[in-house]
């Protein structure tokens, strides 16, 4: 309503057709629940009240279930109608199960508060607030066709007898449905927003906020993946090629200078640039290894175990290959985990073991160190677990002092053979 085009959206009349709906609905609902309180008192002499108490309280589900629909002329959020499920077969389940529901009993509220309160208000409104402003604005219309253009009667009230007299009431009506305009929105706007408190399923609304909580969390992972592979094909292909090719300048100046203090600035320069293309090298096996994308997670884990400081034995039996997103947190779990063994443990051996089996991919790694690890310490490990459970994955950690330390993590997932994953 703030925005400048609002009046001429179609917001305002999404608002008329929401409270004139309402207006609507309103009265059926109160002439159905004083016919059924009719029929069910009747009844009631002969099966003492139960059916007054079950029909009444089930009342409510039919008027939620038209409300929830009559949201969506106003409000882009659906409403959760999710309920429980009985739980076994048949109407007698159905119906204890519906009758000791919270929502039950929230949307009973709200059908008779609706059947008593809000229809008059919905009503109300849409009466002075456009109702009103349109036979203002069509008093030229009226005193053109009833009054055979003598006179018009504008809202039952005042009499007009001169056509700029019937102009101008008409361009009063159309200032007054300029303001009518943000009174149904309004209006409107609380309406729903009350309706949406009694009848919005609470196990609902948070499953759904759980759902797309995971979902963003998911996207922000693969976002953080493409930009780690960016960054290495630019890497890659663009600053380490420029090294390549200034080292092999270098080496070609440097066979080409006479002996003397220029030679040996650039056999200086020569040794600096391999020293700068190792690092270069390096940091990019570290942000995202080439191995990894080209021959998968067992020969990116070898590659990982060559460079350890520590002898480590590769025990891995998979035969396919897990999502990328999977296969990139479970490589990076891997390496962490080796730094740290050659970092902190003193181990003199590691092992890093796993497989597939039951749709769950798990990887252990252990070394025979002093144990004693500690994650919240700063080992890394902690922003580790966080990608592992954006993945519905599990890490577990258990070094006791003394050793030995095992680091576990699993992933569900499901493997695919490298020609059909990219395909």
């Amino acid at each position: 309503m703030s925005r400048p085009g609002f009046l001429l959206s179609a917001w305002p009349w999404r608002s008329a057709a929401y409270l004139f709906t309402g207006a609507v609905t309103g009265v059926a609902t109160l002439v159905g629940i004083v016919t059924v309180a009719a029929v069910c008192g009747a009844l009631a002499i002969v099966l003492v009240g139960l059916p007054l108490l079950v029909v009444v309280a089930l009342s409510g589900i039919p008027v939620a279930w038209v409300e929830r629909r009559r949201l969506r002329l106003i409000d882009r959020n659906p409403v959760s109608g999710r309920r429980r499920a009985p739980t076994a077969p048949g109407l007698w389940a159905w119906l204890t199960t519906r009758l000791r529901e919270q929502g039950t009993w929230r949307e009973l509220g709200y059908a008779l508060l609706f059947a008593g309160l809000l229809w008059p208000v919905d009503a109300l409104a849409i009466t002075v607030a456009l109702l009103v402003p349109l036979s203002t604005v069509a008093t030229p219309l009226l005193m053109a066709t009833v009054g055979d253009g003598h006179e018009a009667k504008v809202l039952k009230q005042w009499t007009v007898t001169t056509w700029p007299t019937a102009f101008g009431v008409a361009v009063l009506g159309l200032l007054l449905m300029g303001l009518g305009a943000y009174v149904l929105g309004a209006t409107a706007g609380a309406r729903s927003e009350l309706a949406r408190l009694l009848i919005a399923s609470r196990e609902g609304e948070l499953g759904a906020r759980v759902v797309e909580l995971a979902r963003s969390r998911a996207r922000l992972v693969d976002a953080f993946e493409a930009e780690r592979r960016r960054i290495e094909r630019d890497l890659h292909d663009g600053a380490q090629q420029r090294l390549v090719a200034l080292t092999m300048a270098l080496g070609l100046a440097r066979l080409d200078a006479p002996p003397g203090p220029l030679a040996d600035q650039l056999t200086r320069a020569h040794e600096e640039a391999g020293k700068a293309l190792a690092e270069l090298r390096e940091l990019i096996q570290g942000i995202y290894p080439k191995v990894l994308t080209d021959y998968g997670l067992h020969a990116a884990v070898a590659d990982a175990a060559d460079r350890c400081a520590v002898p480590v034995h590769i025990d891995l039996e998979l035969p396919g290959r897990p999502t990328e997103a999977v296969e990139s947190a479970a490589y990076f779990v891997v390496c962490e985990a080796l730094a740290n063994v050659a970092k902190h443990s003193g181990a003199d051996r590691a092992q890093v073991s796993g497989g597939h089996r039951d749709g769950r991919l798990f990887l252990e790694v252990r070394d025979d160190g002093c144990g004693g690890a500690d994650p919240s310490a700063g080992s890394g490990l902690t922003g580790l677990a966080d990608r592992v459970s954006v993945l519905d994955g599990r890490l577990a950690l258990t070094s006791p002092p003394g050793g030995p330390t095992l680091l576990r993590v699993e992933f569900p997932c499901e493997l695919t053979e490298a020609a059909d994953r990219f395909a």
